[in-house]
């Protein structure tokens, strides 16, 4: 069976987490889209972890953790995040490298910085982890496949080729250094030597797989909200940010996802530029922000300072339908049992309407958030398992936000462990 775990709004939802805990039933993960640009938090009982590009099921030793075709493979970084984690006493994890997946070279890192250095005051807030122009180069024909590493005729041809074409920009847009085609071959054979040993044809192993019974999780990085099509664009990643794309991401037919678990916070959180309609700032976000997360709300790449605002109903209700959601695991509940009051916001004004309806960007960027004030809880709720145990507010507060965002809320979130979950039947 295969099941996926995605985020409904601006990533940081705590998928990590997620995709931990669902990984102790499961014989393979894989991430399927994105690159280091972003992180997943992990707390367990090797201690506190922020992967970039390994899958949050590498801590576990039946689990079989996979680099799909989909994702920008970011070598070095990949390999010096085995490191870190062996180095803390986690078991080497098996892993597996698609062969059909492509890399990022360190020229599109510094495109990306140069490119935010040109933009100024109107860049994206990139990660300048070179991800927009991996999938920019990849969609051009342009990019380095993990295959082509095994073709040397071919390789030392195409480094020409590339160097040829990136120097253009280098020289008179960017007045930058130039590529040498050699150094860029160089940096290709560094490359072969470290990913060799994991070189797969994923898409026939997960084929197998499935066909054996196995449990395959499919792991995503950011949410809705960050998908270049349906997401705030521009302010958007590069890759697909939706289940859907999890089957072309790591290969396999779209009808055997069977389960999307979609992860929502508790409040909401976001890193980067781009309409953030319930937004707070101040005193207000300042102490959220210091409470949220697991030792703060900072993002997991960057470190930079998450900005922060209360549940959003009207992007969570539509990242949810995007996703194709069939279970919404909500997280960080915890964090607001300091609260007398909760605010969520459960329209979007916009022109003088009110709507409830997520919109395009243009319209986004006029909407002011409607609010309802919920009664808080003032309660420590960590260490419970029972839904029923909950504070009564405490549920009043998941059943509100189950009814406007239309989707079941089956796993619900109250501390950073692993065992930190209470299932929920509906």
């Amino acid at each position: 069976m295969v099941k996926a775990v995605v985020g409904a709004n601006w990533g940081d939802e705590g998928k990590g987490k997620i995709t931990d805990m669902l990984a102790r039933e499961a014989d393979i993960i894989v991430r399927f889209q994105g690159g280091a640009n972003a992180g997943h938090t992990i707390v367990n009982d090797y201690g506190k972890f922020a992967l970039h590009t390994l899958p949050s099921g590498v801590f576990y030793g039946h689990t079989t953790s996979i680099i799909g075709n989909g994702v920008a493979l970011d070598v070095p970084r990949l390999f010096a995040e085995v490191q870190s984690i062996v180095e803390k006493g986690v078991p080497m994890p098996k892993i597996l490298v698609s062969d059909r997946a492509q890399m990022v070279m360190s020229y599109h890192k510094n495109f990306d910085a140069y490119e935010e250095e040109r933009l100024g005051g109107k860049s994206f807030g990139s990660t300048k982890s070179g991800i927009a122009p991996f999938y920019s180069d990849k969609y051009a024909k342009i990019g380095f496949q993990v295959s082509e590493l095994f073709d040397d005729e071919l390789l030392k041809e195409k480094v020409v080729r590339v160097a040829e074409q990136k120097n253009v920009l280098l020289e008179h847009l960017y007045h930058k250094p130039l590529i040498n085609p050699d150094e860029l071959y160089n940096e290709l054979m560094e490359y072969k030597k470290m990913v060799e040993p994991f070189v797969a044809n994923v898409s026939l192993y997960l084929h197998e797989a499935i066909k054996e019974g196995k449990t395959v999780l499919l792991e995503g990085q950011l949410g809705s909200m960050k998908d270049p099509d349906h997401g705030i664009y521009p302010m958007v990643t590069s890759s697909s940010t939706l289940a859907g794309y999890g089957a072309i991401g790591a290969g396999i037919p779209p009808y055997e996802i069977k389960q999307i678990v979609t992860v929502c916070k508790a409040y909401s959180s976001a890193v980067g530029a781009g309409a953030f309609v319930s937004e707070i700032f101040g005193e207000e976000a300042d102490e959220l922000r210091r409470r949220g997360g697991d030792g703060g709300e900072f993002g997991a790449t960057t470190g930079r300072p998450r900005r922060m605002g209360w549940f959003d109903c009207v992007a969570s209700k539509y990242g949810c339908r995007m996703q194709g959601t069939t279970d919404v695991a909500f997280t960080v509940l915890d964090v607001l049992g300091y609260l007398d009051e909760i605010p969520v916001c459960v329209g979007y004004e916009i022109n003088g309407e009110v709507t409830t309806e997520f919109p395009v960007t243009h319209l986004l960027e006029k909407a002011k958030p409607v609010y309802k004030v919920l009664p808080g809880w003032k309660e420590d709720i960590r260490g419970i398992k029972n839904y029923e145990d909950l504070p009564e507010n405490c549920r009043k507060y998941i059943e509100f936000i189950e009814k406007e965002i239309e989707y079941p809320i089956t796993m619900i979130s109250n501390g950073p462990g692993r065992d930190d979950i209470i299932y929920r039947n509906k």
